[in-house]
């Protein structure tokens, strides 16, 4: 068995999520492939993969192992690229997760700008809510706001977001503008499925002190922008990330209420599951990210924006 041959289908096939896409990838047939991981796994004595006719995932020991391989298969071209004219140069596919109105609004831009500059660079763009599991979907970089998720993923900052709390002014008119935070418990607030705890808001006010409020959900859903738009319609009160509610505030859509009670800050990250070295792409393309997004001036909302609020 050539171990190395079998290593580098392995980690691809874990990349591409399935042998037949391995196969293309590799410009092997799938037989091929399928051989390669079932020599390896006899090597090693014991399963790396759990096959069912819908999917593929990592066993326990196929993860660890992957995560291992994955920083030697790095290594290995960083050593290559070392010697080579094209050393500076990011190529190839960069696979990208990313929450879907966050890579709406300001991932895809950012692509563009990117791939603009590097040219030899494409791009494999998947949008979800919900935290995709990098290392068992073969992704390189995920962009995730708040925690980065499994401890053994690393998590670089590059940019923080406010969360927002708004309503329509037709809501407000006909139910009132909340003082303090008590009062959301008697009004319609609207939750997000993938938030740490769904119906607990918290808020700090000028004086440092913490409150929360256990909100009463009229309406529950998995994406913001669903939320603000229900918001906007004035179905209730939505506590969301301004670089969600931003367009809405500055159109007047939603006003944003609870002036001196601030919602927490929301860090934003780009995360990869190497702790060692990264490939040129990912490096280069996270650099940018940090350069673009470290201010947030694309989603900040200025001060005037809270005057309705008071």
């Amino acid at each position: 068995m050539d171990r190395f041959l079998a290593i580098t289908v392995f980690a691809k096939v874990v990349e591409q999520g399935s042998f037949a896409r391995a196969a293309a990838r590799l410009d092997q047939s799938t037989s091929a492939v399928s051989r390669q991981v079932a020599l390896l796994e006899a090597h090693l004595d014991t399963r790396l993969l759990n096959r069912t006719t819908r999917r593929l995932s990592l066993t326990e020991s196929g993860r660890a192992f992957y995560e291992r391989i994955v920083q030697l298969l790095a290594d290995l071209e960083e050593a290559e690229e070392a010697v080579s004219a094209a050393a500076v140069a990011p190529r190839g596919t960069l696979k990208l997760t990313c929450s879907i109105t966050f890579g709406i609004r300001h991932l895809a831009p950012a692509l563009a700008e990117f791939g603009a500059r590097h040219r030899q660079v494409r791009f494999d763009v998947e949008l979800s809510d919900r935290a995709v599991d990098i290392v068992d979907e073969g992704i390189d970089l995920a962009i995730r706001i708040g925690d980065i998720g499994s401890q053994s993923l690393i998590g670089r900052r590059i940019g923080v977001t406010q969360l927002v709390c708004c309503a329509s002014p037709a809501y407000l008119a006909t139910h009132g503008t909340p003082a303090v935070p008590a009062d959301l418990a008697g009004h319609a607030c609207l939750s997000y499925e993938y938030a740490r705890e769904r119906n607990l808001w918290h808020f700090r006010d000028s004086n440092g002190r913490d409150h929360e409020v256990r909100i009463a959900a009229a309406a529950h859903a998995n994406n913001g922008r669903m939320l603000t738009a229900m918001a906007a319609a004035g179905m209730g009160i939505t506590c969301e990330p301004d670089f969600i509610v931003a367009p809405e505030v500055r159109a007047g859509q939603l006003v944003p209420i609870l002036r001196g009670f601030t919602p927490p800050l929301g860090e934003i990250y780009a995360v990869y599951a190497s702790r060692r070295h990264l490939s040129a792409k990912v490096r280069a393309f996270v650099d940018f990210l940090v350069a673009r997004f470290s201010s947030g001036s694309e989603w900040t909302l200025p001060a005037g924006a809270f005057d309705a609020a008071r």
